[in-house]
């Protein structure tokens, strides 16, 4: 039996609109005022904004740092039921080979992992860690297999890559069409300024992202984007965290360079202060690059506003604080990096962006949905409220409160970033290709994802 939403208001990038919409198997089948009830199944969802499921284009929802079994606390399961329950339809997943293994044998592990387990629909970012004429080969087995994003990093010894293979990887996959992102840090500098602090005895959380200062973001995003220029393909730069790295982005953008952009909330809505919390607190926002100072989320926010940045993601790494994060008492580097958020995206930039006047809604419909299916491949399957495409719809209720908590979150971890904060507007329903997964922030039918095949132009 077909479904109508009946009363509701249409939201895309561009506008909003008063439109009843009927759904039909895995599609939006009709769009129109007043639509005929007809044999449809009704949800009245009078006084509620109709938006396209929003993706969540960076998650590590299975991730092991190779600190013995330290594996994240979430997986495609938990990690999958927390997205969805809230709004996130779609995620793209850090799939990361192990050193010495192929593309294809990555691929094949992030479909064991995911398929038949995720409770939203799914896809990768496939990682390459090293470089070599076998991985080269695979660029073009990878597309050909949907995948159409990499991944690559300028940090972390073992995941990132010399500037010259960063230049051969970004020929080849220019090649085909594909994009590029890169975790943005000089790797070296980290390691000395680690080093330094260790070896004086400086050892707590606040000297995390004295490790990291802005300096070492911004040098890594002007230098991939001089490569980039130099290979002439359009990239993305993920997690931007700083002042001096959208300054870095203006310069480029200037000279002609296609460059997208990617922030997190915690760049939005937290801020460095938090690492000198008591017992150790401040180990929950370990993350990199860091928490940074309240002039870099002023700059962030004026980014979003303006369009400097064109969409927010999570970079959802979740660790458990008991067990794993202290492990890092007496050593901050050994503090496993990453903090959760695949649940929590939608409720802060609506609560943080739209019900405090900074921005419209349709830009957050851009920044979570329509602008992230666009830049993906994912558009007009994803992203977009219009006869056609899959019949993931948001039903958002701008008036329902909540407060953000750890004894009540989805998220398989025990803690939350956000704890106490109070949020504005929230999912009543979600649809998943036409059947609804989830209704008031729970899921009342789950496993129900499926792998994206992306296809090169898809979104042109």
């Amino acid at each position: 039996m077909s479904i109508l939403l009946k009363g509701g208001v249409v939201v895309s990038a561009k506008d909003r609109r008063q439109l009843d919409v009927r759904l039909d198997g895995e599609t939006i089948i009709e769009m129109g005022t007043n639509l005929a009830i007809g044999e449809s199944e009704v949800e009245d969802v009078t006084g509620c904004f109709l938006l396209p499921g929003f993706i969540d284009a960076h998650t590590h929802l299975e991730l092991n740092n190779g600190k013995g079994s330290m594996g994240t606390a979430d997986n495609f399961y938990t990690g999958s039921k927390a997205a969805v329950a809230k709004g996130t339809t779609t995620v793209i997943d850090m799939a990361t080979p192990s050193k010495g293994s192929s593309l294809k044998d990555c691929l094949a592990a992030w479909d064991h992992l995911a398929e038949g387990n995720s409770s939203c629909d799914y896809t990768y970012h496939m990682s390459i860690i090293e470089w070599n004429p076998e991985i080269k080969a695979e660029i073009k087995a990878m597309i050909d297999a949907g995948i159409t994003s990499f991944k690559m990093y300028m940090a972390y010894d073992n995941l990132r890559t010399k500037d010259a293979e960063i230049f051969e990887a970004m020929q080849e996959i220019r090649t085909f069409g594909g994009m590029l992102g890169i975790h943005c840090e000089n790797g070296d500098m980290v390691n000395e300024m680690i080093a330094k602090f260790v070896a004086e005895g400086k050892v707590s959380p606040h000297y995390h992202p004295l490790t990291r200062p802005d300096s070492v973001e911004a040098e890594a995003v002007e230098r991939y984007l001089m490569i980039a220029d130099l290979a002439d393909l359009p990239v993305n730069i993920v997690h931007l965290s700083t002042k001096r790295s959208l300054e870095a982005v203006h310069r480029a953008r200037e000279r002609g360079q296609k460059v997208y952009v990617e922030t997190c909330p915690q760049y939005l809505v937290l801020d460095e202060h938090l690492y000198d919390g008591p017992d150790f607190e401040g180990a929950k926002y370990v993350c990199s690059p860091p928490l940074r100072s309240l002039e870099d989320q002023a700059a962030l926010w004026a980014g979003v506003i303006e369009g400097t940045i064109d969409t927010i993601s999570t970079d959802h790494c979740s660790f458990n604080f008991e067990g794993q994060k202290t492990i890092g008492r007496t050593d901050f580097s050994k503090i496993p990096n990453g903090m959760p958020g695949v649940e929590t995206r939608p409720e802060l930039i609506y609560t943080y962006g739209v019900a405090a006047n900074k921005i419209t809604l349709e830009r957050m419909v851009g920044l979570l949905s329509e602008d992230i299916a666009k830049q993906f491949a994912l558009y007009p399957q994803k992203g977009v409220i219009q006869q056609g495409s899959d019949a993931d719809i948001v039903v958002w209720d701008p008036e329902k409160s909540g407060v953000i908590s750890a004894a009540t979150q989805l998220q398989n971890v025990d803690y939350t970033p956000y704890d106490g904060f109070e949020t504005k507007g929230a999912a009543r329903s979600v649809y998943l290709r036409g059947q609804k997964v989830a209704e008031e922030g729970q899921m009342i039918n789950e496993k129900k994802g499926r792998f994206v095949f992306r296809t090169i132009g898809q979104n042109k």
